[in-house]
């Protein structure tokens, strides 16, 4: 088993040709920073959560799963196998909703990623449409993933690929916040991360619509004008924040036990409203 790569939440190892093995921990990263203290079950949430929306999605774009069975004993429940893809350096993001990092950025500029946005927004506000707001894919010992434009994802990937990850995100960012809406939750932004095929073929890679990726609101709370409660990371972001002792370099803060039982039951809560599942009666 040969290790490829540590993220800040995933580990990459490959013991077979053209496959890899993506294996989700327990760690947990605000501001680009892991912060020492594991939230439990999590790596087992955002596996089982991304398997079941890789199956959703399947009909919008392949993606890179190949077994979530055939994986080492010691990672069961919390690794997938998959195919070894070219990753691409741009993380796609599709936003809804203004909030985090895109309602910082309209409040500067009325744009967010050169996209313009009409004017009297207010944080919260549901956008006319989604849109496609990319970063860039930056080592965290080399600074934070900086906004690009469109045309910045062109001079990157060329023409066709960022026309194929501006449409297929939106695709993806639409379906899934349809289904959400249908069970009271609002996406309000979503992040998804794609690969190249040694055909050429796009491929839907890493995780996709968790509460580490993403933004969730309750529908019936949602109160444009204020700051939403979030049914995510965002748990964890905002007691970071709260903290006002932080400078958000690391190393990071210890979570305190309240706050990581709340992660915890945030992420089991969304796995089971989401895919209609008991989380003690998951595959």
């Amino acid at each position: 088993m040969q290790p490829l790569h540590k993220g800040k939440v995933r580990d990459v190892y490959s013991d077979r040709p053209g496959e890899v093995i993506l294996v989700a921990s327990d760690r947990v990263s605000v501001y680009d920073v892991v912060l020492p203290t594991p939230i439990p079950d999590k790596g087992k949430v955002l596996t089982a959560l991304s398997l079941w929306w890789f199956d959703q999605l399947a009909d919008v774009v392949p993606n890179h799963v190949i077994s979530a069975d055939d994986v080492p004993d010691e990672w069961r429940g919390r690794a997938i196998r998959c195919r070894q893809v070219e990753i691409l350096p741009v993380e796609c993001v599709a936003r809804g909703y203004l909030a985090g990092s895109g309602w910082t950025s309209y409040q500067e500029s009325g744009t967010v990623s050169g996209v313009e946005l009409p004017p009297g927004l207010v944080e919260g506000s549901r956008l006319p449409e989604p849109i496609f707001t990319p970063t860039t894919k930056t080592p965290p010992e080399l600074g934070h993933d900086e906004p690009m434009t469109y045309d910045e994802v062109v001079a990157v990937t060329g023409d066709a690929v960022a026309a194929q990850l501006r449409d297929t995100t939106l695709t993806l960012y639409r379906r899934a916040a349809e289904l959400m809406e249908q069970r009271g939750i609002l996406l309000v932004d979503t992040k998804v991360e794609f690969g190249l095929a040694p055909d050429g073929t796009l491929v839907l890679a890493d995780e996709v619509i968790t509460p580490d990726s993403s933004r969730f609101w309750q529908a019936s709370q949602w109160e444009p004008g204020r700051r939403q409660v979030s049914y995510d990371k965002q748990v964890v972001r905002d007691w970071a924040q709260d903290l006002g002792t932080w400078d958000k370099t690391p190393p990071g803060p210890a979570i305190p036990d309240d706050v990581v039982e709340k992660t915890r039951a945030v992420y089991v809560e969304m796995y089971e409203r989401i895919t209609g599942r008991s989380w003690s009666e998951r595959p």
